[in-house]
This record gives structure tokens, C-alpha cells and sequence, in this order.
């Protein structure tokens, strides 16, 4: 299955639109999306720059429904009311308000998840690690991926809002380098902390490149990563 990842947007419509004419013209079978749709300097009070972002992240849903979402830290300060930096708290309401829509446009049994499975490959916000996943299930055998991620999934505020969690965890090796789940059978795909370009370390692919420096200086190549979940092939894509 060759697919597209959509890192942390940002309040940046336009990466929607262009994911959607690379979908048609990469002939993708499907996308997943890091997310962290809002939050970005000094666009606190932009409360139309909000409204196109979120109208684009819908537009993109419909048009493809089988799309994975997931959570990152961004989204979820609005969603539970938790403070950080980017965080607008005159633009709470209007967020979850934007967010609910969202939610009621994808399919049901496809919700936004904190981690997503597409075969081999493990999508989320910052990364899955050993560590996070026998604290959360240590019941459950490691090679059950989909009983632990379900495990992740169903937990709330009090066990995802640290930094060892998969929408904070920064298991980049100039960051926090730790042992991911499954390191050795699963490759992982990973937004959350800007890069300059798309990189494979080990089994662990970090794409967040479109992220900026305060004066809107893009970080990062601002390429797409377009990925082969049965070979691991991967390339970046403008």
C-alpha cells in the first residue's frame, strides 16, 4: 500500500489541498495525518485562518473517507482544555466546536485515534515507545500490536498529557533517544518534532518539515513523505 503522511499542519490549509493533488498524481491508495492542526505564531486570534484550515482537513475526509487521523498535542490542548505554548484561548471554542464537526464527517469505526496501524508501520503524533507500552499494558503480549494499541487508544488526559506519551514523545536521537515498540518488526512514522528533511533513523521515520521559525521560515524541506507500507520504500514529495 503506497501512502501519503500529512505531518503537523499548523493552521496551513494549502498542505491539504496539495496532498490531495498528489493523492491523483502519485496514485496513492490512501493518506494518514499526523495532525496538530492548530496552533501557529501569531496567528492566536486568526479566527479565519482556523475556519480554512479545518474546512480543508474536512474537505480532505470526504474526499477520502479511509484517511487516518491522528492526535497530536496541539489538538488535544483544545480538546481537553490544557494549556501550552500555541495554545489560544480565545480560539478554544471555537476549535472544539470545529473539531466536533470533523469528528461527525469521518466513517464510523475510522474516529481519530492517538496511534494508527497500517500493517506493518505504526503512525502517531510523536512515537510509540517500549517504555509508554508496558506501563499501559503490561498485560497484554507484545506481539498482540493491535491489543496494545487499542490499550493506547482508549486512554485519556491523565496518562497521554506527558512527555513520554505518543503525542509528546520525541524519540529522535538528538532529543530523547529511546527503545520504540516492536523496534525490531514494526517501522514507525512520526510528526511532532520539526526536522530539515524527512530521515529514516533505525526504524523510526520523523516528516514534520513543515513546521516554522517564528517569522514563518519554513524548518524543514516542506515535502511530503510518500511511503510503501510493505517495503518501507519512502521518498519526499513537493
Amino acid at each position: 500500500m503506497k501512502i501519503i503522511a500529512i505531518p503537523d499542519v499548523h493552521l496551513k490549509p494549502w498542505m491539504f489541498e496539495r496532498a490531495s493533488e498528489l493523492m491523483d498524481e502519485e496514485k496513492l491508495d490512501g493518506a494518514v495525518c499526523l495532525m496538530d492542526l492548530p496552533g501557529d505564531w501569531g496567528h492566536g486570534k486568526d479566527f479565519d485562518l482556523y475556519i480554512e484550515t479545518y474546512d480543508a482537513a474536512s474537505r480532505f475526509a470526504a474526499a477520502y473517507p479511509e484517511t487516518k487521523w491522528c492526535w497530536g498535542n496541539h489538538d488535544l490542548s483544545y480538546k481537553w482544555g490544557l494549556d501550552q505554548s500555541g495554545y489560544s484561548s480565545a480560539m478554544q471554542g471555537t476549535v472544539r466546536g470545529l473539531q466536533g464537526r470533523m469528528a461527525d464527517l469521518l466513517p464510523a469505526g475510522n474516529p481519530i485515534r492517538y496511534v494508527q496501524r497500517i500493517g506493518s508501520v505504526i503512525f502517531s503524533h510523536g512515537g510509540l515507545s517500549d517504555l509508554y507500552v508496558r506501563e499501559a499494558a503490561p498485560s497484554i503480549k507484545g506481539n498482540d500490536v493491535d491489543g496494545v494499541i487499542d490499550r493506547v487508544n482508549s486512554r485519556g488526559a491523565r496518562y497521554l498529557w506527558n512527555d513520554e506519551s505518543p503525542i509528546w514523545l520525541r524519540p529522535q536521537p538528538q532529543y530523547h533517544p529511546t527503545k520504540l515498540f516492536h523496534e525490531k518488526a514494526m517501522l514507525q512514522v512520526v510528526g511532532h518534532t520539526p526536522v530539515d528533511g524527512i530521515g529514516c533513523t533505525g526504524n523510526l521515520i520523523s516528516c514534520d518539515v513543515f513546521s516554522t521559525y517564528p517569522d514563518g521560515t519554513p524548518i524543514g524541506t516542506q515535502e511530503f513523505l510518500v511511503l510503501d507500507t510493505m517495503t518501507w520504500d519512502f521518498d519526499g514529495v513537493q
